[in-house]
């Protein structure tokens, strides 16, 4: 059994699309569940088994998957007829793994490290600044539509998706931007958005 914890319009929002284009929503369990959001409001659900009181988490069949970019490749794993994530022995699976981890490992803690306005050698050292992150979405997307090359990927999901939130982190460069919005022009994107629309009426009747 696959069920999603999920809470609208969080980062967990990225993985409803992501079972959208999947074709896999009819296969998973996505189960509405509260949290503390940023500004205060919200507190930890007991219906939901993150250790962390957090989103998204998936648990199949007892075990738990965290965190967004183990999530997704755990998912296009499951179901890759969907053709979202190379499989092992694609040439273009050494890509999509380093895409997932340069996510986490540079991505977030960069725009989150920003937003926060807080800047040390230390931190660039480690997870570079704005301007690398910037450059390297531009080197690879000044020479090919998506990051794997020509086809879209559940990379090109995750890594778009934070400047959806964060729109003043977006790059100042005419081919991240165009990225953007091909990734954003997707259906899944107004799907997920209709999903957490009711999602949010239901928890507030």
């Amino acid at each position: 059994m696959l069920t999603l914890y999920h809470s609208p319009q969080t980062r967990s929002t990225r993985i409803v699309r992501l079972l959208h284009e999947l074709g896999a929503l009819d296969r998973v369990e996505v189960k509405t569940v509260g949290i503390r959001r940023g500004d205060g409001s919200g507190g930890e659900d007991a219906a939901n088994p993150h250790p962390e009181g957090k989103v998204p988490l998936l648990v199949h069949d007892g075990a738990l998957v965290r965190e967004s970019n183990a999530i997704i490749l755990y998912l296009t794993e499951l179901f890759p007829e969907a053709g979202l994530g190379p499989m092992s022995g694609d040439p273009e699976r050494g890509a999509y793994l380093s895409w997932l981890a340069y996510y986490g490992n540079v991505v977030e803690p960069v725009m989150v490290l920003g937003f926060a306005g807080a800047d040390h050698p230390a931190l660039r050292a480690t997870f570079r600044g704005p301007e690398e992150m910037a450059r390297t979405l531009a080197a690879t997307l000044e020479k090919q539509p998506y990051l794997l090359g020509e086809n879209y990927s559940a990379a090109d999901l995750l890594l778009s998706s934070p400047f959806t939130w964060m729109p003043s982190a977006t790059p100042d460069n005419a081919a991240v931007k165009a990225w953007i919005e091909r990734c954003e022009a997707r259906p899944s994107k107004d799907f997920a958005a209709e999903y957490d629309a009711k999602a949010m009426q239901a928890a507030a009747s």
